[in-house]
């Protein structure tokens, strides 16, 4: 019977033999599929080998058209930089040549630049003196100017109160001329009044116009004049009192202050109208039992003798329309 070093000694020296008790006892401890898996990977390691070979190959190929092309670039740099070294020999020359002549005009410059400090400074003199004297002259404006403002703010002030007292008193006499103006208009208002009525009676007593229209004209005057409201007061006279035989009459009545005034209006008072007015006062007394305080007439024309009249019979006679 084999120890069990000669059994591992023998069994290691069948792995390595044997290629079935080998894969029989890769089976055996689940090692068979591991040793295909490395099979597998041996194939694809041949393929990969083969692509890297091939890649090698191409990148060989690249490198060498790379190189060729770097020489190419080498070339062209080293004539590029030729050339340049060329262009920069020439552009130090051209800046030594500039430097030289700016170094020049830059000395130029520097003798102009004191020539113009030194102008400066005497035009800062001069212009020191003058501002000097401007600023002495200007002063004295100054206080000229205040003195002749101070004159005129006084002047502006005793104007400006003259033309508020000229105002107030302008004020006065549009105030006094508009007053007056309006007085005149009515007057003068009144005056056309007057007129068409002087002309209406002219017109009735000429036979241009009715008695009726024009008492009926006047009126609106005396009511408005007088400030009296006339009624017409209208009676059949049976008696004949007015006119001596039976007649209608009427009469002009105005009851003031609880007084009863008879008026009687027309365009031209005659010393017959003083008397009927009188008649008419007493057929009124009679017929409605009231006693007539007052009797008057308004006419513009008015005879002597009327006038004489009515001044006997204690009758107004009112003319002022």
């Amino acid at each position: 019977m084999l120890s069990s070093a000669e059994l591992k000694k023998k069994i290691l020296k069948l792995l390595k033999e044997d290629e079935e008790f080998r894969y029989a006892v890769a089976g055996l401890i689940g090692l068979d599929e591991i040793l295909k898996r490395f099979e597998k990977h041996d194939e694809e390691l041949v393929k990969l080998r083969k692509d890297m070979v091939e890649g090698f190959k191409r990148h060989d190929e690249e490198a060498a058209e790379l190189r060729a092309e770097i020489a190419q670039l080498r070339q062209d740099m080293l004539e590029g930089f030729k050339r340049h070294d060329e262009e920069l020999v020439k552009l130090r020359r051209d800046m030594i040549e500039g430097f030289k002549r700016h170094d020049k005009e830059i000395a130029e410059l520097r003798a102009e630049i004191a020539r113009l400090r030194r102008d400066i400074v005497e035009g800062f003199k001069r212009h020191d003196k003058e501002i000097a004297q401007l600023r002495k002259d200007m002063i004295e404006g100054f206080k000229r100017h205040d003195k002749e403002i101070a004159e005129l703010r006084a002047e502006m002030a005793q104007l400006r109160k003259d033309m508020v007292e000229g105002f107030k008193r302008h004020d006065r006499e549009i105030t006094e001329l508009r007053a007056e103006m309006v007085k005149l208009r009515r007057d003068m208002l009144e005056g056309f009044r007057l007129l068409e009525r002087h002309i209406n009676a002219l017109g009735t007593r000429w036979g241009l116009m009715s008695e009726e229209a024009f008492r009926e004209g006047l009126r609106g005057v005396v009511e408005k004049e007088l400030g009296f409201k006339v009624e017409r007061w209208s009676c059949y006279d049976s008696e004949g009192i007015v006119y001596g035989y039976p007649s209608q009459v009427e009469v002009d009545v105005v009851v003031h202050d609880e007084k009863i005034l008879l008026i009687e209006i027309t365009s031209h008072a005659k010393v017959s109208d003083i008397h009927e007015l009188r008649r008419k006062a007493v057929l009124y007394e009679k017929t409605t039992g009231r006693k007539v305080d007052k009797l008057m007439i308004v006419t513009p024309y008015a005879d002597e003798k009327a006038l004489e009249a009515a001044k006997e019979l204690n009758v107004e006679v009112y003319t002022k329309v």
